[in-house]
């Protein structure tokens, strides 16, 4: 967009999938906050939150949009960390306060007081945004924006909570689900020295699941994968990306004595464990959410030092509402990314 321009382009939902195509004035950023020219913003499951109107006001209108990779333009009293120029990521968590009791004992995952991008504050489905500058992340020259994108929610969702293992070099670590969060997450579990299995939906998966650095594949609906698991010695850990917790409580009696599963991928649906399963062996399951920004440099670091790249589409902003509904069907292969210049 040309620097003389004064307003951009934006898409706006209220209630449950009702986009609009708006143009707003362009705004200086307030204090401690910098303004973005997006160039591209990936689509995320996590942006049902906003479109489907599961948020406190759906009547009021938000930009969707959490995996945003753009140039600041300008910044905000009191930022000193940040120019213009910089090119830069906001992922989910917008930046933390720096003072609430979770902030003062370094958990700034679960700030009391973060804005979540494009849910409580308006994301990246959008020629320009704002954002707090303790949510900003460097992007690596290496990695494209395009490719950038997406590392920053569904790359760092994997990353992180293969990065909270504790599991010796060479462990059996397996990935479920060969998805927008899967398929990262074979290539970070490979990259890290793990050996991987991978669980997936049916014998056509398989031969990506094994260029994908997956040492072993496991076909969920014609095997049984806790069985299969322990064949192979019992899971040290296991990622578990699937959006449903069914599919996640066959898993448990996979795991070897001491496994850990971390759970990634968001359901509705409960996932059952019986007792025993959990404590004759001692296994935990536990959640993980995202990280921070400086985690998620690490993960941009990590991804374009090793060469984990997701498999994106790219669409126009102008075809927002589309590329949402592609990425909920489940079609796209596998992270759908806007193109805010196109």
């Amino acid at each position: 967009m040309p620097l003389l321009c004064t307003r951009y382009r934006a898409f706006e939902v209220t209630g449950a999938r009702n986009f609009e195509l708006v143009t707003r004035e362009i705004v200086a950023p307030p204090a401690g906050h910098v303004r973005l020219r997006v160039e591209n913003c990936g689509v995320c499951h996590s942006d049902a939150l906003a479109v489907e109107g599961m948020r406190a006001d759906p009547s009021q209108p938000v930009v969707p949009g959490h995996e945003v990779v753009g140039v600041i333009d300008a910044v905000g009293e009191g930022v000193t960390t940040w120019q213009v120029g910089d090119r830069v990521g906001v992922g989910f968590l917008n930046g933390h306060c720096g003072e609430c009791t979770s902030c003062r004992r370094g958990d700034f995952v679960n700030c009391t007081d973060q804005p979540q991008t494009g849910t409580t504050t308006d994301g990246g489905y959008a020629e320009m945004m704002i954002a707090r500058s303790s949510g900003l992340v460097r992007v690596p020259d290496a990695l494209s924006p395009a490719l950038a994108a997406p590392l920053l929610c569904a790359g760092l969702t994997t990353f992180s909570a293969l990065s909270r293992l504790d599991v010796r070099p060479g462990g059996l670590v397996a990935i479920q689900g060969i998805g927008g969060l899967g398929h990262l997450g074979l290539q970070y579990a490979a990259r890290l020295g793990y050996r991987v299995a991978a669980i997936a939906r049916g014998p056509e998966k398989e031969r990506l699941a094994l260029e994908l650095g997956a040492s072993h594949y496991i076909d969920s609906a014609a095997q049984d994968p806790g069985a299969e698991l322990r064949k192979l010695g019992g899971a040290d850990a296991i990622v578990a990306t699937a959006s449903s917790g069914t599919s996640m409580t066959p898993l448990v009696p996979g795991l070897a004595p001491r496994g850990h599963m971390v759970v990634v991928g968001v359901s509705m649906d409960p996932l059952s464990v019986a007792t025993p399963d959990l404590i004759l062996a001692s296994r935990t399951i536990s959640g993980s959410l995202t990280g921070s920004a400086i985690e998620n440099e690490d993960n941009l670091e990590f991804s374009s030092r090793s060469g984990v790249r997701p498999m994106i589409e790219t669409m126009p902003l102008s075809q927002a509402p589309e590329a949402y509904a592609r990425m909920m069907s489940g079609k796209s292969r596998f992270r759908v990314v806007l193109d805010a210049a196109a």
